[in-house]
């Protein structure tokens, strides 16, 4: 199961007015979905702005699950550490969550077609060094580091950007339906993204740099389809009313006015801390995998096969969006975690490749529906002079536990088995789901008009 929400997967738009706050427009009927081309609309297949941002956000996800799997092999034929392998990932995940709340903030305040610009002209630039580095020969890890913090940092300033242009080239009711398009995005990469990788990484040109070519080559790419875009963000130019004075435009103008507002409404905030759990638990299940079955004496092909489904639960999970869309979003989200607390626990049975890979299939299922669910519920509901900040705050929310919840794992891992971590999660899990689904706001929770 991979996390419910993601730096470079998650999407979503404001209300078609931008006016809506998240905490007042929750009391209305669910909208209509977004499923096809309104009137007066074109299809999204003929909307050149969102087909130029799909497929440079595209060619950027397909690159960078090529470099998740080519920096741990790098590092370990440089350093021969696994630590520091790990350290690597623990630096960018950092990077990630310390720059969300500014990331945020800084698309807010700038036009985010030139962040953009900037985010993937950086990345681009890091990994053609790190690229150039490793076919030399003087590749070191303290440049990995740097580049580790300068990748993690330039992730959510790049998807905040892209959320936002999201926004502006799709209109309010093809939303969702472009979210759906975008699940396609980030299950095919997870799918194609590590046996590429390792692919790439076996070629002996260019001393294994291959992967750092094709990952630069295709953060080329996604520049090239921002200086394509023309779309901004439609923002007020004048405060309204309940922003008015000096505390009103403190309260806007402040980088955490996205987690204000979240934490302040109950249904938001249940609905945070209990993706959140999904997040912290779900980091770190692929790992727990990979022990389980390399215990079972399985092949490292057959670890892949296995590990692969997930990506293919998602992509199938896509079709499920519009369906389960119609159950009130606390059920749904409820609904759902519960589900994943027996899948969890049955993944500590030991039953080989075909069991694990069966059973991360379903857990991925049901995750696209709940991504979209996010967008509709939270980020679509942020007025627009604070949808940036919104973005950066989920981001923060959601995503602080992974750290924590791949320490842990490794720890238990240390000293226990990996059935009983894997139990562990589950009952973390289960936890997150009670708590939750005992308070009333979510479940009586509506679709925001």
């Amino acid at each position: 199961m991979r996390p419910a929400a993601r730096g470079s997967g998650l999407g979503g738009g404001p209300a078609a007015d931008g006016s809506a706050a998240g905490a007042g427009a929750l009391a209305g009927v669910r909208p209509a979905g977004g499923g096809g081309a309104a009137a007066g609309y074109l299809p999204l297949r003929r909307n050149g702005q969102f087909q130029a941002l799909w497929a440079g956000s595209a060619a950027a996800t397909l690159g960078l699950m090529v470099a998740d799997v080519a920096y741990p092999l790098a590092i370990l034929a440089v350093t021969g550490s696994p630590a520091e392998a790990g350290l690597f990932a623990a630096v960018q995940s950092a990077g990630m969550i310390a720059a969300s709340l500014p990331a945020g903030h800084l698309v807010d305040r700038r036009d985010p077609r030139k962040v953009l610009i900037v985010a993937e002209a950086c990345r681009a630039v890091v990994t053609a060094v790190v690229a150039a580095a490793l076919a030399m020969g003087w590749l070191t890890f303290p440049l990995l580091m740097l580049a580790a913090a300068m990748l993690g940092v330039g992730q959510p300033a790049a998807s905040s950007a892209r959320m936002l242009l999201l926004r502006a080239a799709v209109p309010a009711a093809q939303l969702t339906r472009a979210l759906t398009q975008d699940e396609v995005r980030i299950n095919g990469a997870d799918l194609a993204g590590p046996p590429l990788g390792g692919a790439l990484y076996g070629l002996r040109a260019l001393a294994h740099a291959a992967p750092f070519v094709f990952t630069a080559f295709s953060l080329v790419l996604s520049l090239v389809s921002a200086l394509l875009i023309k779309v901004s963000p439609d923002r007020p130019a004048t405060s309204t009313p309940t922003e008015a004075g000096p505390e009103g435009r403190r309260r806007r103008s402040g980088m955490l006015a996205g987690v204000t507002a979240i934490w302040g409404n109950p249904v938001l905030r249940a609905t945070t801390l209990l993706i959140g759990t999904v997040n912290t638990v779900g980091g770190s299940l692929g790992l727990i995998a990979v022990v389980i079955l390399r215990r079972q004496s399985v092949s490292p092909a057959m670890i892949g096969v296995a590990l692969a489904s997930a990506a293919v639960g998602g992509l199938a999970g896509a079709a499920l969006v519009r369906p389960l869309h119609r159950l009130r979003p606390g059920v749904l989200l409820i609904s759902v975690c519960l589900l994943e607390v027996p899948l969890l626990a049955l993944l500590a049975v030991p039953y080989g490749p075909v069991w694990m890979g069966g059973l991360l299939l379903l857990a991925m299922l049901w995750i696209p529906s709940i991504r979209v669910l996010l967008d509709v519920l939270i980020l679509r509901q942020a007025p627009a002079s604070e949808q940036g900040r919104v973005i950066g705050a989920v981001m923060t929310l959601m995503g602080v536990g992974i750290p924590a919840g791949l320490a842990a794992s490794g720890l238990m891992l240390q000293y226990l088995s990996a059935q009983t971590t894997m139990l562990i999660l589950a009952g973390v899990l289960a936890v997150g789901v009670l708590y939750c689904g005992a308070k009333p706001e979510l479940w009586h929770a509506r679709w925001p008009e």
